[in-house]
């Protein structure tokens, strides 16, 4: 074997090699690919929590109109405060009808958000937001029903944040999950889809197709939100 086709041989084996690199490169998900899980028409179901006033409330409490599911806590620095005031702004848009909409908040930590604590929270937006709380357990039998996310980050002097999934879960008026908003979408974007919640909210999830049915989990510490609060 001469050297000219050694070199031939090697070059060979190293644009191989790149191929199957590339390939798997290709093949591998992306960072964002990876913050991104496909919702499920499951997304939801039975919870034994309180609300801000103290009162016993499940999610069945919540049928007979469409609903908005947010997840977050009071603590959160930005994301969770900008979300609920863009929220009360949409209600406010939405005039008379926004009456038709329930509005919830599932506390990511019950270990500072006491009934109390949310209702002190909850006066900076909507009146009609609803914020609901309960043990560690109950709230992880929530998050986990819900398919949701939430993991204790401690921080420098003892103190912790919480990181969870971000995004508003889109319920119609049977409790059946059809879609979400996101705060990254214009806001007529994130209006139309909520008119059109309402309008169909009496022919169930079926006639709500094209609501959106990816929803993201990025969390407090990397949501670009945060920048915007």
């Amino acid at each position: 074997m001469n050297l000219r086709t050694v070199r031939l041989l090697l070059w060979g084996l190293v644009a191989a090699t790149a191929g199957i690199l590339i390939g798997l490169a290709w093949s591998l998900p992306t960072n964002e690919q990876r913050s991104t899980v496909t919702a499920s028409s499951d997304m939801g179901g039975e919870f034994a929590l309180i609300d801000e006033d103290g009162k016993p409330r499940a999610w069945s409490d919540f049928r007979g109109k469409p609903a908005a599911v947010f997840f977050g806590f009071t603590h959160c620095p930005d994301i969770c405060p900008t979300t609920l005031g863009e929220l009360s702004v949409l209600l406010a848009d939405l005039g008379p009808r926004s009456d038709d909409l329930g509005v919830i908040l599932v506390s990511g930590d019950p270990e500072r958000d006491t009934p109390e604590v949310l209702n002190a929270y909850l006066q900076s937006f909507d009146p009609r937001i609803v914020g609901l709380t309960g043990t560690e357990a109950e709230v992880d039998r929530a998050f986990a029903a819900f398919k949701a996310y939430r993991r204790k980050v401690p921080t420098e002097g003892g103190d912790y944040t919480v990181d969870h999934s971000a995004g508003v879960y889109l319920y119609d008026r049977d409790g059946g999950f059809v879609g979400t908003l996101d705060m990254h979408e214009d806001t007529e974007v994130r209006r139309s889809k909520v008119m059109r919640l309402l309008d169909g909210s009496g022919g169930g999830s079926a006639s709500l197709k094209g609501l959106g049915s990816a929803w993201s989990t990025e969390r407090d510490s990397i949501e670009p939100a945060r920048r915007t609060g």
